[in-house]
């Protein structure tokens, strides 16, 4: 149908214009009939968020999504244009994308009346049909409603009083598509006043002009919640006529968000061969699981899924690097490589006020450290309902040789580019490691001999220092007597 070119031909070919609402509806539920899924690659949504989101599409409705960051708001927003045509007829030249069949500006009112069949018609990808600003302080009527243009006016030799000197902004410039507005709590309350005619009756007005124009726009929303978002709120009949408030959710187990994280990174082509075992996906995962529970975090600032995206590219790039040092052709992740994700923890998380006492960096190391304590107990579960005491106990009965070795003087320390030979050498030294590493995980053995380690330091049986070079590890109460002497 792309090859036609005028009004008469479109005719012709029995085209049925629809609002953007009716689109929406028509692609939607041709999908839901088939059985075909309807957003894909959003992950963690499918019996809590999406239903939602189709149902207020079948509604007809404008849509705010309401959730903290880094919970796929914009992309759920982006990916509406899934349910647009591929492509729809425009009148050719028009600035508003008008409909050839339902033209709303005067003078192109008058040009299809002129012309008729003969009118030009141009066709429009759905990809051109999708808007998105983010709300600023500086955003202004001008720049989403639009203004009088007095450059324009001199160069067309017309008196302001000419609609043609007007210049339509972003939101008329999406008529017959769909106009998305991040951060809409940030947009100042006399802006956000604009939006009240658009929303409710469809309705265009432009300074003192005579001029209503009714456009034909799929409204989508993004929000922080009020209570976080201290730069601004949504003004209460704003919100009134916003017809649907979806909220949204982090991932509601570890295994969601590590789908979504896997989705998301970047692996570049040298990193084909770095191997990331189950264990520390499990790890980078529950890291941001501890810090949306943790007492250091602001939990209404939320912790962005970007944090376990960024933690596992860290860890990509610390072994990759490693690689190229002792020119490896392949290697794997170890649990002192996630230290490495320290600088992207800490760029993704906002502190209370005890967090920023205990300083940024050591906020990380504690998140790394309950996040190793919570996956531990998928390997010792009968310890989950104990208290402090009662676990040191059983590490202490279950570990006898291992911290008996420490409590002799012995030490170990492992760089952080040491190659996985090296490391075997080191960890068997330790009495008994190999063999309870071999009872958790045997194909695992030498990542599970370094996992236990940091276990055991957690609960400062042994202490562990992880340095920019090596990760160490030794008695804890002799080393204490030693800095004492």
């Amino acid at each position: 149908m792309q090859n036609i070119s005028t009004l008469g031909e479109l005719k012709k070919a029995g085209y049925q214009s629809l609002s953007i609402a009716e689109e929406l509806r028509k692609n939607l539920s041709a999908k839901l009939r088939n059985g075909e899924k309807v957003f894909t690659n959003i992950i963690g949504y499918d019996d809590t968020v999406l239903p939602e989101l189709e149902q207020a599409i079948l509604a007809g409705h404008s849509i705010n999504f309401l959730g903290l960051r880094g919970q796929g708001k914009t992309k759920m927003a982006r990916l509406l244009v899934q349910l647009l045509d591929e492509y729809i007829p425009v009148v050719k030249g028009s600035p508003l994308n008008e409909c050839p069949f339902n033209p709303i500006l005067p003078n192109t009112k008058l040009l299809v009346q002129n012309m008729g069949d003969n009118l030009p018609i141009a066709w429009l990808h759905r990809e051109e049909r999708y808007t998105e600003k983010l709300a600023t302080p500086d955003v202004n009527i001008a720049d989403l409603i639009g203004d009088i243009d007095p450059i324009k006016a001199a160069n067309l030799k017309l008196s302001l009083d000419n609609e043609e000197v007007i210049h339509y902004g972003i939101i008329p410039r999406s008529h017959r598509g769909i106009f998305v507005i991040n951060e809409l709590p940030d947009l100042q309350p006399r802006i956000q006043v604009a939006l009240f005619n658009l929303l409710q009756e469809g309705d265009l007005q432009i300074r003192g002009y005579k001029l209503r124009i009714p456009v034909d726009i799929q409204f989508v929303f993004t929000s922080n919640p009020e209570d976080y978002t201290n730069r601004g709120s949504i003004i209460t009949p704003l919100k009134d006529r916003i017809q649907s408030q979806i909220f949204t959710h982090y991932p509601l187990t570890n295994e969601l968000g590590r789908a979504i994280t896997k989705q998301e990174i970047k692996r570049f082509k040298n990193q084909e061969n770095i191997e990331i075992p189950y264990l520390i996906e499990v790890l980078l995962e529950q890291i941001a699981i501890e810090a949306r529970k943790s007492e250091y975090v602001d939990v209404k600032s939320g912790v962005s899924a970007r944090l376990s995206i960024t933690t596992y590219e860290n860890v990509l790039s610390a072994v990759e690097r490693r690689m190229l040092i002792n020119g490896l052709s392949s290697d794997f992740a170890r649990v002192s490589d996630i230290y490495a994700a320290i600088p992207a923890i800490i760029g993704k998380i906002e502190m209370v006020y005890e967090g920023e006492q205990e300083g940024a960096v050591n906020v990380a190391k504690i998140l790394i450290d309950e996040a190793i304590k919570s996956v531990a107990l998928h390997f010792y579960p009968e310890m989950e309902n104990l208290g402090l005491k009662k676990s040191v106990a059983q590490l202490k009965s279950n570990f006898t040789e291992i911290l008996t070795w420490f409590e002799e003087g012995n030490s170990i320390d492992i760089p952080n580019s040491a190659t996985p030979q090296v490391i075997q050498q080191s960890l068997t030294k330790i009495p008994t490691l190999q063999d309870k590493a071999n009872q958790l995980d045997a194909k695992s053995s030498l990542l599970m001999m370094e996992f236990i380690l940091h276990w055991l330091s957690t609960f400062n049986l042994i202490q562990k220092n992880a340095l920019n070079k090596s990760t160490s590890f030794k008695d804890t109460l002799g080393s204490i007597m030693r800095d004492f002497n």
